[in-house]
């Protein structure tokens, strides 16, 4: 049985085989969830990411969990929203299909998302709700391993906008 569920908490404490970061492209750590993941996770999060030399937008990159209860985190940047005629749709769609790919290719049966680009980087919340929820039920049913996926939402906001699309 292949599982969506939405939550309010904060996912640096969600216990998971893999937490997916809302990273920038630099991997470097910065603020919002990226930042609180980077703080959890110790610094030697922060030597793993530097061998990727970055991430493009989209994309998505692993490495260990270190010190969060979650075994991998996984961490893909999300699209800055610039009025939503600049490709913002499919490079978020991309987001979670990756991070979902990876997930799966390294075993893992129970993934945890947070609101991908609805911080700073501005994408509008519903839509953005719209995209992950139906990325990741098209996705479900192909996956080896991945068979329960959690978002994290931070605020009551959040959680009533994915709440929302579950049904």
């Amino acid at each position: 049985m292949h599982n969506i569920n939405v939550i309010k908490g904060d996912i640096t404490k969600v216990k998971v085989d893999a937490i997916v970061n809302a990273a920038n492209t630099t991997l470097m750590g910065g603020g919002g969830v990226d930042g609180a993941i980077h703080r959890a996770a110790g610094p030697a999060l922060y030597n793993a990411c530097e061998k990727f030399h970055g991430c493009p937008t989209g994309e998505a990159r692993i490495t260990g969990g270190f010190n969060l209860p979650a075994e991998f985190i996984i961490h893909t940047p999300g699209p800055v929203w610039h009025g939503g005629d600049n490709g913002e749709d499919q490079l978020l769609a991309n987001s979670y299909q990756n991070s979902l790919q990876l997930a799966d290719q390294h075993l893992c049966r129970t993934v945890a998302f947070p609101s991908i680009s609805t911080g700073v980087y501005a994408f509008p919340l519903q839509r953005a709700a719209k995209i992950a929820i139906a990325t990741i039920k098209n996705f479900l049913p192909t996956a080896n391993y991945v068979d329960q996926v959690t978002m994290v939402c931070f605020d009551d906001r959040t959680f009533a906008a994915y709440q929302s699309q579950l049904y």
